[in-house]
């Protein structure tokens, strides 16, 4: 993707969130960043992030967040948590939405932001580049990894086993309704030559983690009809709308979907997951005095312990829960991803 410069944009009043631009995702051989990491590292290289002591108590704070589904909804689900932190913190805090997953790793390096909500690989990225902390990681029914998913409009192809309703009602096929990856993997080898939708190449769970199973399987890009979105939720209605056979995305992001189109767990089913994947988590910016990073950190997990708290965080990301981060876990997507030529 090309190289665009870190900016702001219009504020988002109904919010007041704003749209971040800034770099694309970069591929082998490309630099993104520029100059040389600037976080510690901990047992097995992984980077354990950096603070500044002299840094001056903040007088705002922004939390950066990706664009996972609808940018509009986000931007609403959002507000309960930063009310509620800036009410915790005594300092005004606002969310944002960035324009990419990239670019939510610029503005915590220049500063824009000081708290990120970000996909495993970027928070391995900030770390390297900018000496964020890896603060905390989601927790989704007691789980700390998912599966990506990849589904289809034509199960009769795709499927060895006959479809069956999930605990959502949805429907899986080749051992897939639990969640749990890998599953059904044996089933890629029918994928060669279809059309399908993925996710820009920062994405862990549309992009990096698919792409590294088909080519397990012997299967490349060029080997395929690729069409690119920009979320989750897009590549589901991808699928759903006819305009490729085959999707990935995180399981399970059909129930983002289903308020709009209410049979899409029919029509779309999903036939394999890939190895789990770290989750996702807030990093913080190296910016901050050891003291705010623990004070914004303990606040966090202050707030995902109470019932409005799990209700806001589930409702961004689906999260039920937030725990310390694990540096070492986190950077197996990076060596995924490097396996794969994005880095």
């Amino acid at each position: 993707m090309a190289h665009r410069s870190l900016v702001g944009a219009a504020a988002l009043a109904a919010a007041s969130a704003f749209a971040l631009a800034g770099c694309g995702a970069s591929s082998a051989g490309g630099n993104s960043a520029g100059g040389s990491p600037s976080g510690s590292s901990s047992g097995g290289g992984a980077c354990a992030g950096t603070s500044t002591a002299s840094a001056s108590a903040p007088k705002s704070l922004t939390l950066a967040l990706v664009p996972s589904g609808n940018a509009n909804q986000l931007v609403q689900t959002v507000k309960p948590l930063t009310d509620a932190l800036t009410k915790s913190l005594g300092i005004p805090v606002k969310g944002v939405i960035t324009e990419d997953y990239q670019a939510a790793v610029e503005a915590i390096g220049a500063n824009q932001a000081q708290i990120g909500m970000l996909p495993s690989l970027q928070m391995s990225q900030a770390c390297q580049r900018y000496g964020a902390v890896p603060s905390l990681q989601s927790v989704r029914a007691g789980k700390s990894t998912y599966a990506a998913q990849f589904f289809t409009n034509d199960p009769n192809k795709f499927c060895t086993t006959t479809p069956v309703k999930g605990a959502n009602g949805m429907l899986y096929c080749n051992g897939t309704q639990s969640g749990n990856g890998p599953a059904g993997l044996s089933s890629l080898s029918k994928v060669k030559g279809a059309s399908i939708t993925l996710l820009q190449p920062a994405s862990p769970a549309g992009y990096i983690f698919p792409v590294a199973a088909l080519k397990a399987a012997g299967i490349s890009l060029s080997d395929l009809k690729v069409t690119q979105v920009t979320a989750n939720d897009a590549a589901i209605q991808s699928v759903y709308n006819g305009d490729s056979q085959v999707g990935a995305s995180y399981w399970d992001a059909r129930t983002v979907v289903v308020k709009s189109d209410p049979n899409v767990g029919q029509k779309v089913v999903v036939f394999a997951l890939t190895n789990e994947i770290p989750n996702d988590g807030v990093s913080l910016s190296s910016k901050l005095s050891p003291a705010w990073q623990t004070k914004i950190k303990d606040a966090l997990l202050a707030y995902a312990a109470t019932p409005a708290g799990k209700n806001a965080l589930n409702a961004i990301y689906q999260i039920t829960g937030l725990a310390p981060a694990n540096a070492s876990a986190l950077d197996q997507t990076q060596q995924v991803a490097n396996s794969i030529g994005v880095n």
